[in-house]
């Protein structure tokens, strides 16, 4: 009967890992991070954002900030806004994408914004089309980590896991 249980909990265990499987954590700007004129890199081209995965935000503390706004300050650059929705300033910030919809990004400093330090991307909820696979940038620095990146190498391990069990 413990054998039972154990079988059972290995089980939850397993679809709790094959609904992280999807996850992905976005590097924003890969090797270059958050930078000036990021706008103009086209980073967000060709990628699908998806409920549950991770913006990482990465430039020198005290440089930038990351600052989630509205549709309307985003095109006006309105840094005096109230309708911040979030706010970073650590040089290594995580923002969960929790919700489908666009969301909008932008550097507070003085002039960053108007210079292109923006972000718009759009997050697709459960049902939508499958993710393709994260695209490197055409020529990234040789000291350059994976960017995009998901978990599921822990899915197959933990099937392999799994089968494991219920063969024994």
């Amino acid at each position: 009967m413990a054998a039972h249980w154990q079988a059972l909990l290995f089980l939850a265990v397993v679809f709790a890992a094959v609904s992280l499987a999807s996850a992905t954590q976005w590097m924003v700007g890969d090797g270059g991070g958050w930078r000036a004129q990021f706008n103009k890199t086209g980073w967000a081209d060709g990628k699908t954002f998806r409920v549950g995965d991770t913006l990482m935000f990465m430039y020198p503390a005290g440089n930038h900030t990351v600052i989630q706004v509205d549709k309307e300050d985003f095109a006006a650059c309105n840094v005096e806004t109230n309708s911040k929705l979030g706010a970073w300033y650590s040089g290594n910030d995580v923002v969960p994408l929790n919700k489908p919809g666009k969301m909008w990004f932008f550097c507070s400093v003085e002039g960053h914004c108007n210079n292109g330090m923006k972000l718009v991307i759009n997050v697709v909820g459960d049902g939508a089309a499958p993710a393709p696979a994260p695209v490197e940038p055409a020529s990234p620095p040789s000291s350059a980590p994976a960017m995009g990146y998901t978990v599921g190498g822990a899915v197959a391990v933990a099937g392999a896991v799994l089968a494991s069990v219920l063969a024994f």
